[in-house]
């Protein structure tokens, strides 16, 4: 898309969905219309960016996208030729594999030379797994951290949590995590055996899915709860 307003083209970060739903479903029809006018995208993974390029503008022209990679595997002195459009006026969109780019993502780093270039920055409206377990908890939206991933060894992982509860009782702040989704399953066991009872646990997973499930209980009230959430993206939150 060519933008009249500067010589230089913008760089849209261009939210996706959280799933196998239809993209319209949960997206802005702004998003199309970015969407439609922009050939030049950086994304995590070709495949999954294209099959979601197509299924917002069927129309779309496959073989004139330039699609650049941003993943673990990218050599970090080819990032900045990735905003080489921009500077012949074409806008660049960068798109997640799910959700928010630049949101615990890689996207953030080409925001920043954006920034250092002097490329205008647009950050388009939907849906973030984060803010959306934040917003269905009950917990403290008003003062949290997100953490992330804990460590996956168990005596290692036990210290974190009780690190992170005692920072949550002494500044009444929420604690948001992820995990590998094969690693659910373990991470939820973990935080019911280390959490005091009294501490509110949150589990948000699918969101935005037919499957959504969306739960707070105090630690002690989950022990008697069986849930099956391997291999389905999950956020917990707790807060003491």
């Amino acid at each position: 898309m060519q933008n009249k307003n500067t010589s230089k083209g913008k760089l849209y970060m261009i939210p996706t969905t959280l799933g196998e739903n239809e993209p319209l479903e949960v997206l802005p029809i702004s998003i199309k219309r970015i969407i439609e006018e922009t050939d030049h995208y950086i994304v995590e993974n070709e495949k999954s960016a294209r099959r979601f390029i197509k299924k917002i503008s069927p129309r779309k022209s496959q073989p004139n996208l330039n699609i650049a990679l941003l993943n673990k595997f990218t050599d970090p002195a080819t990032i900045p030729s990735y905003l080489d459009p921009c500077f012949e006026g074409l806008d660049v969109g960068v798109l997640s594999e799910a959700g928010c780019p630049g949101i615990a993502d890689p996207g953030s780093e080409i925001v920043r030379i954006a920034h250092q270039k002097g490329i205008a920055v647009v950050p388009l409206v939907g849906p973030s797994s984060i803010i959306l377990a934040l917003m269905a908890s009950g917990l403290n939206g008003q003062n949290f951290a997100f953490n992330g991933y804990l460590p996956i060894e168990t005596a290692e992982r036990k210290k974190a949590i009780k690190r992170f509860e005692k920072i949550s009782r002494e500044n009444n702040q929420s604690q948001l995590f992820i995990e590998t989704p094969y690693r659910n399953d373990s991470l939820f066991e973990e935080f019911v055996k280390t959490l005091s009872k009294n501490t509110w646990l949150c589990i948000a997973t699918d969101l935005t899915l037919p499957t959504e499930f969306i739960a707070t209980k105090i630690a002690g009230n989950w022990i008697a709860e069986s849930i099956e959430l391997h291999k389905r993206p999950t956020i917990f939150i707790i807060q003491a």
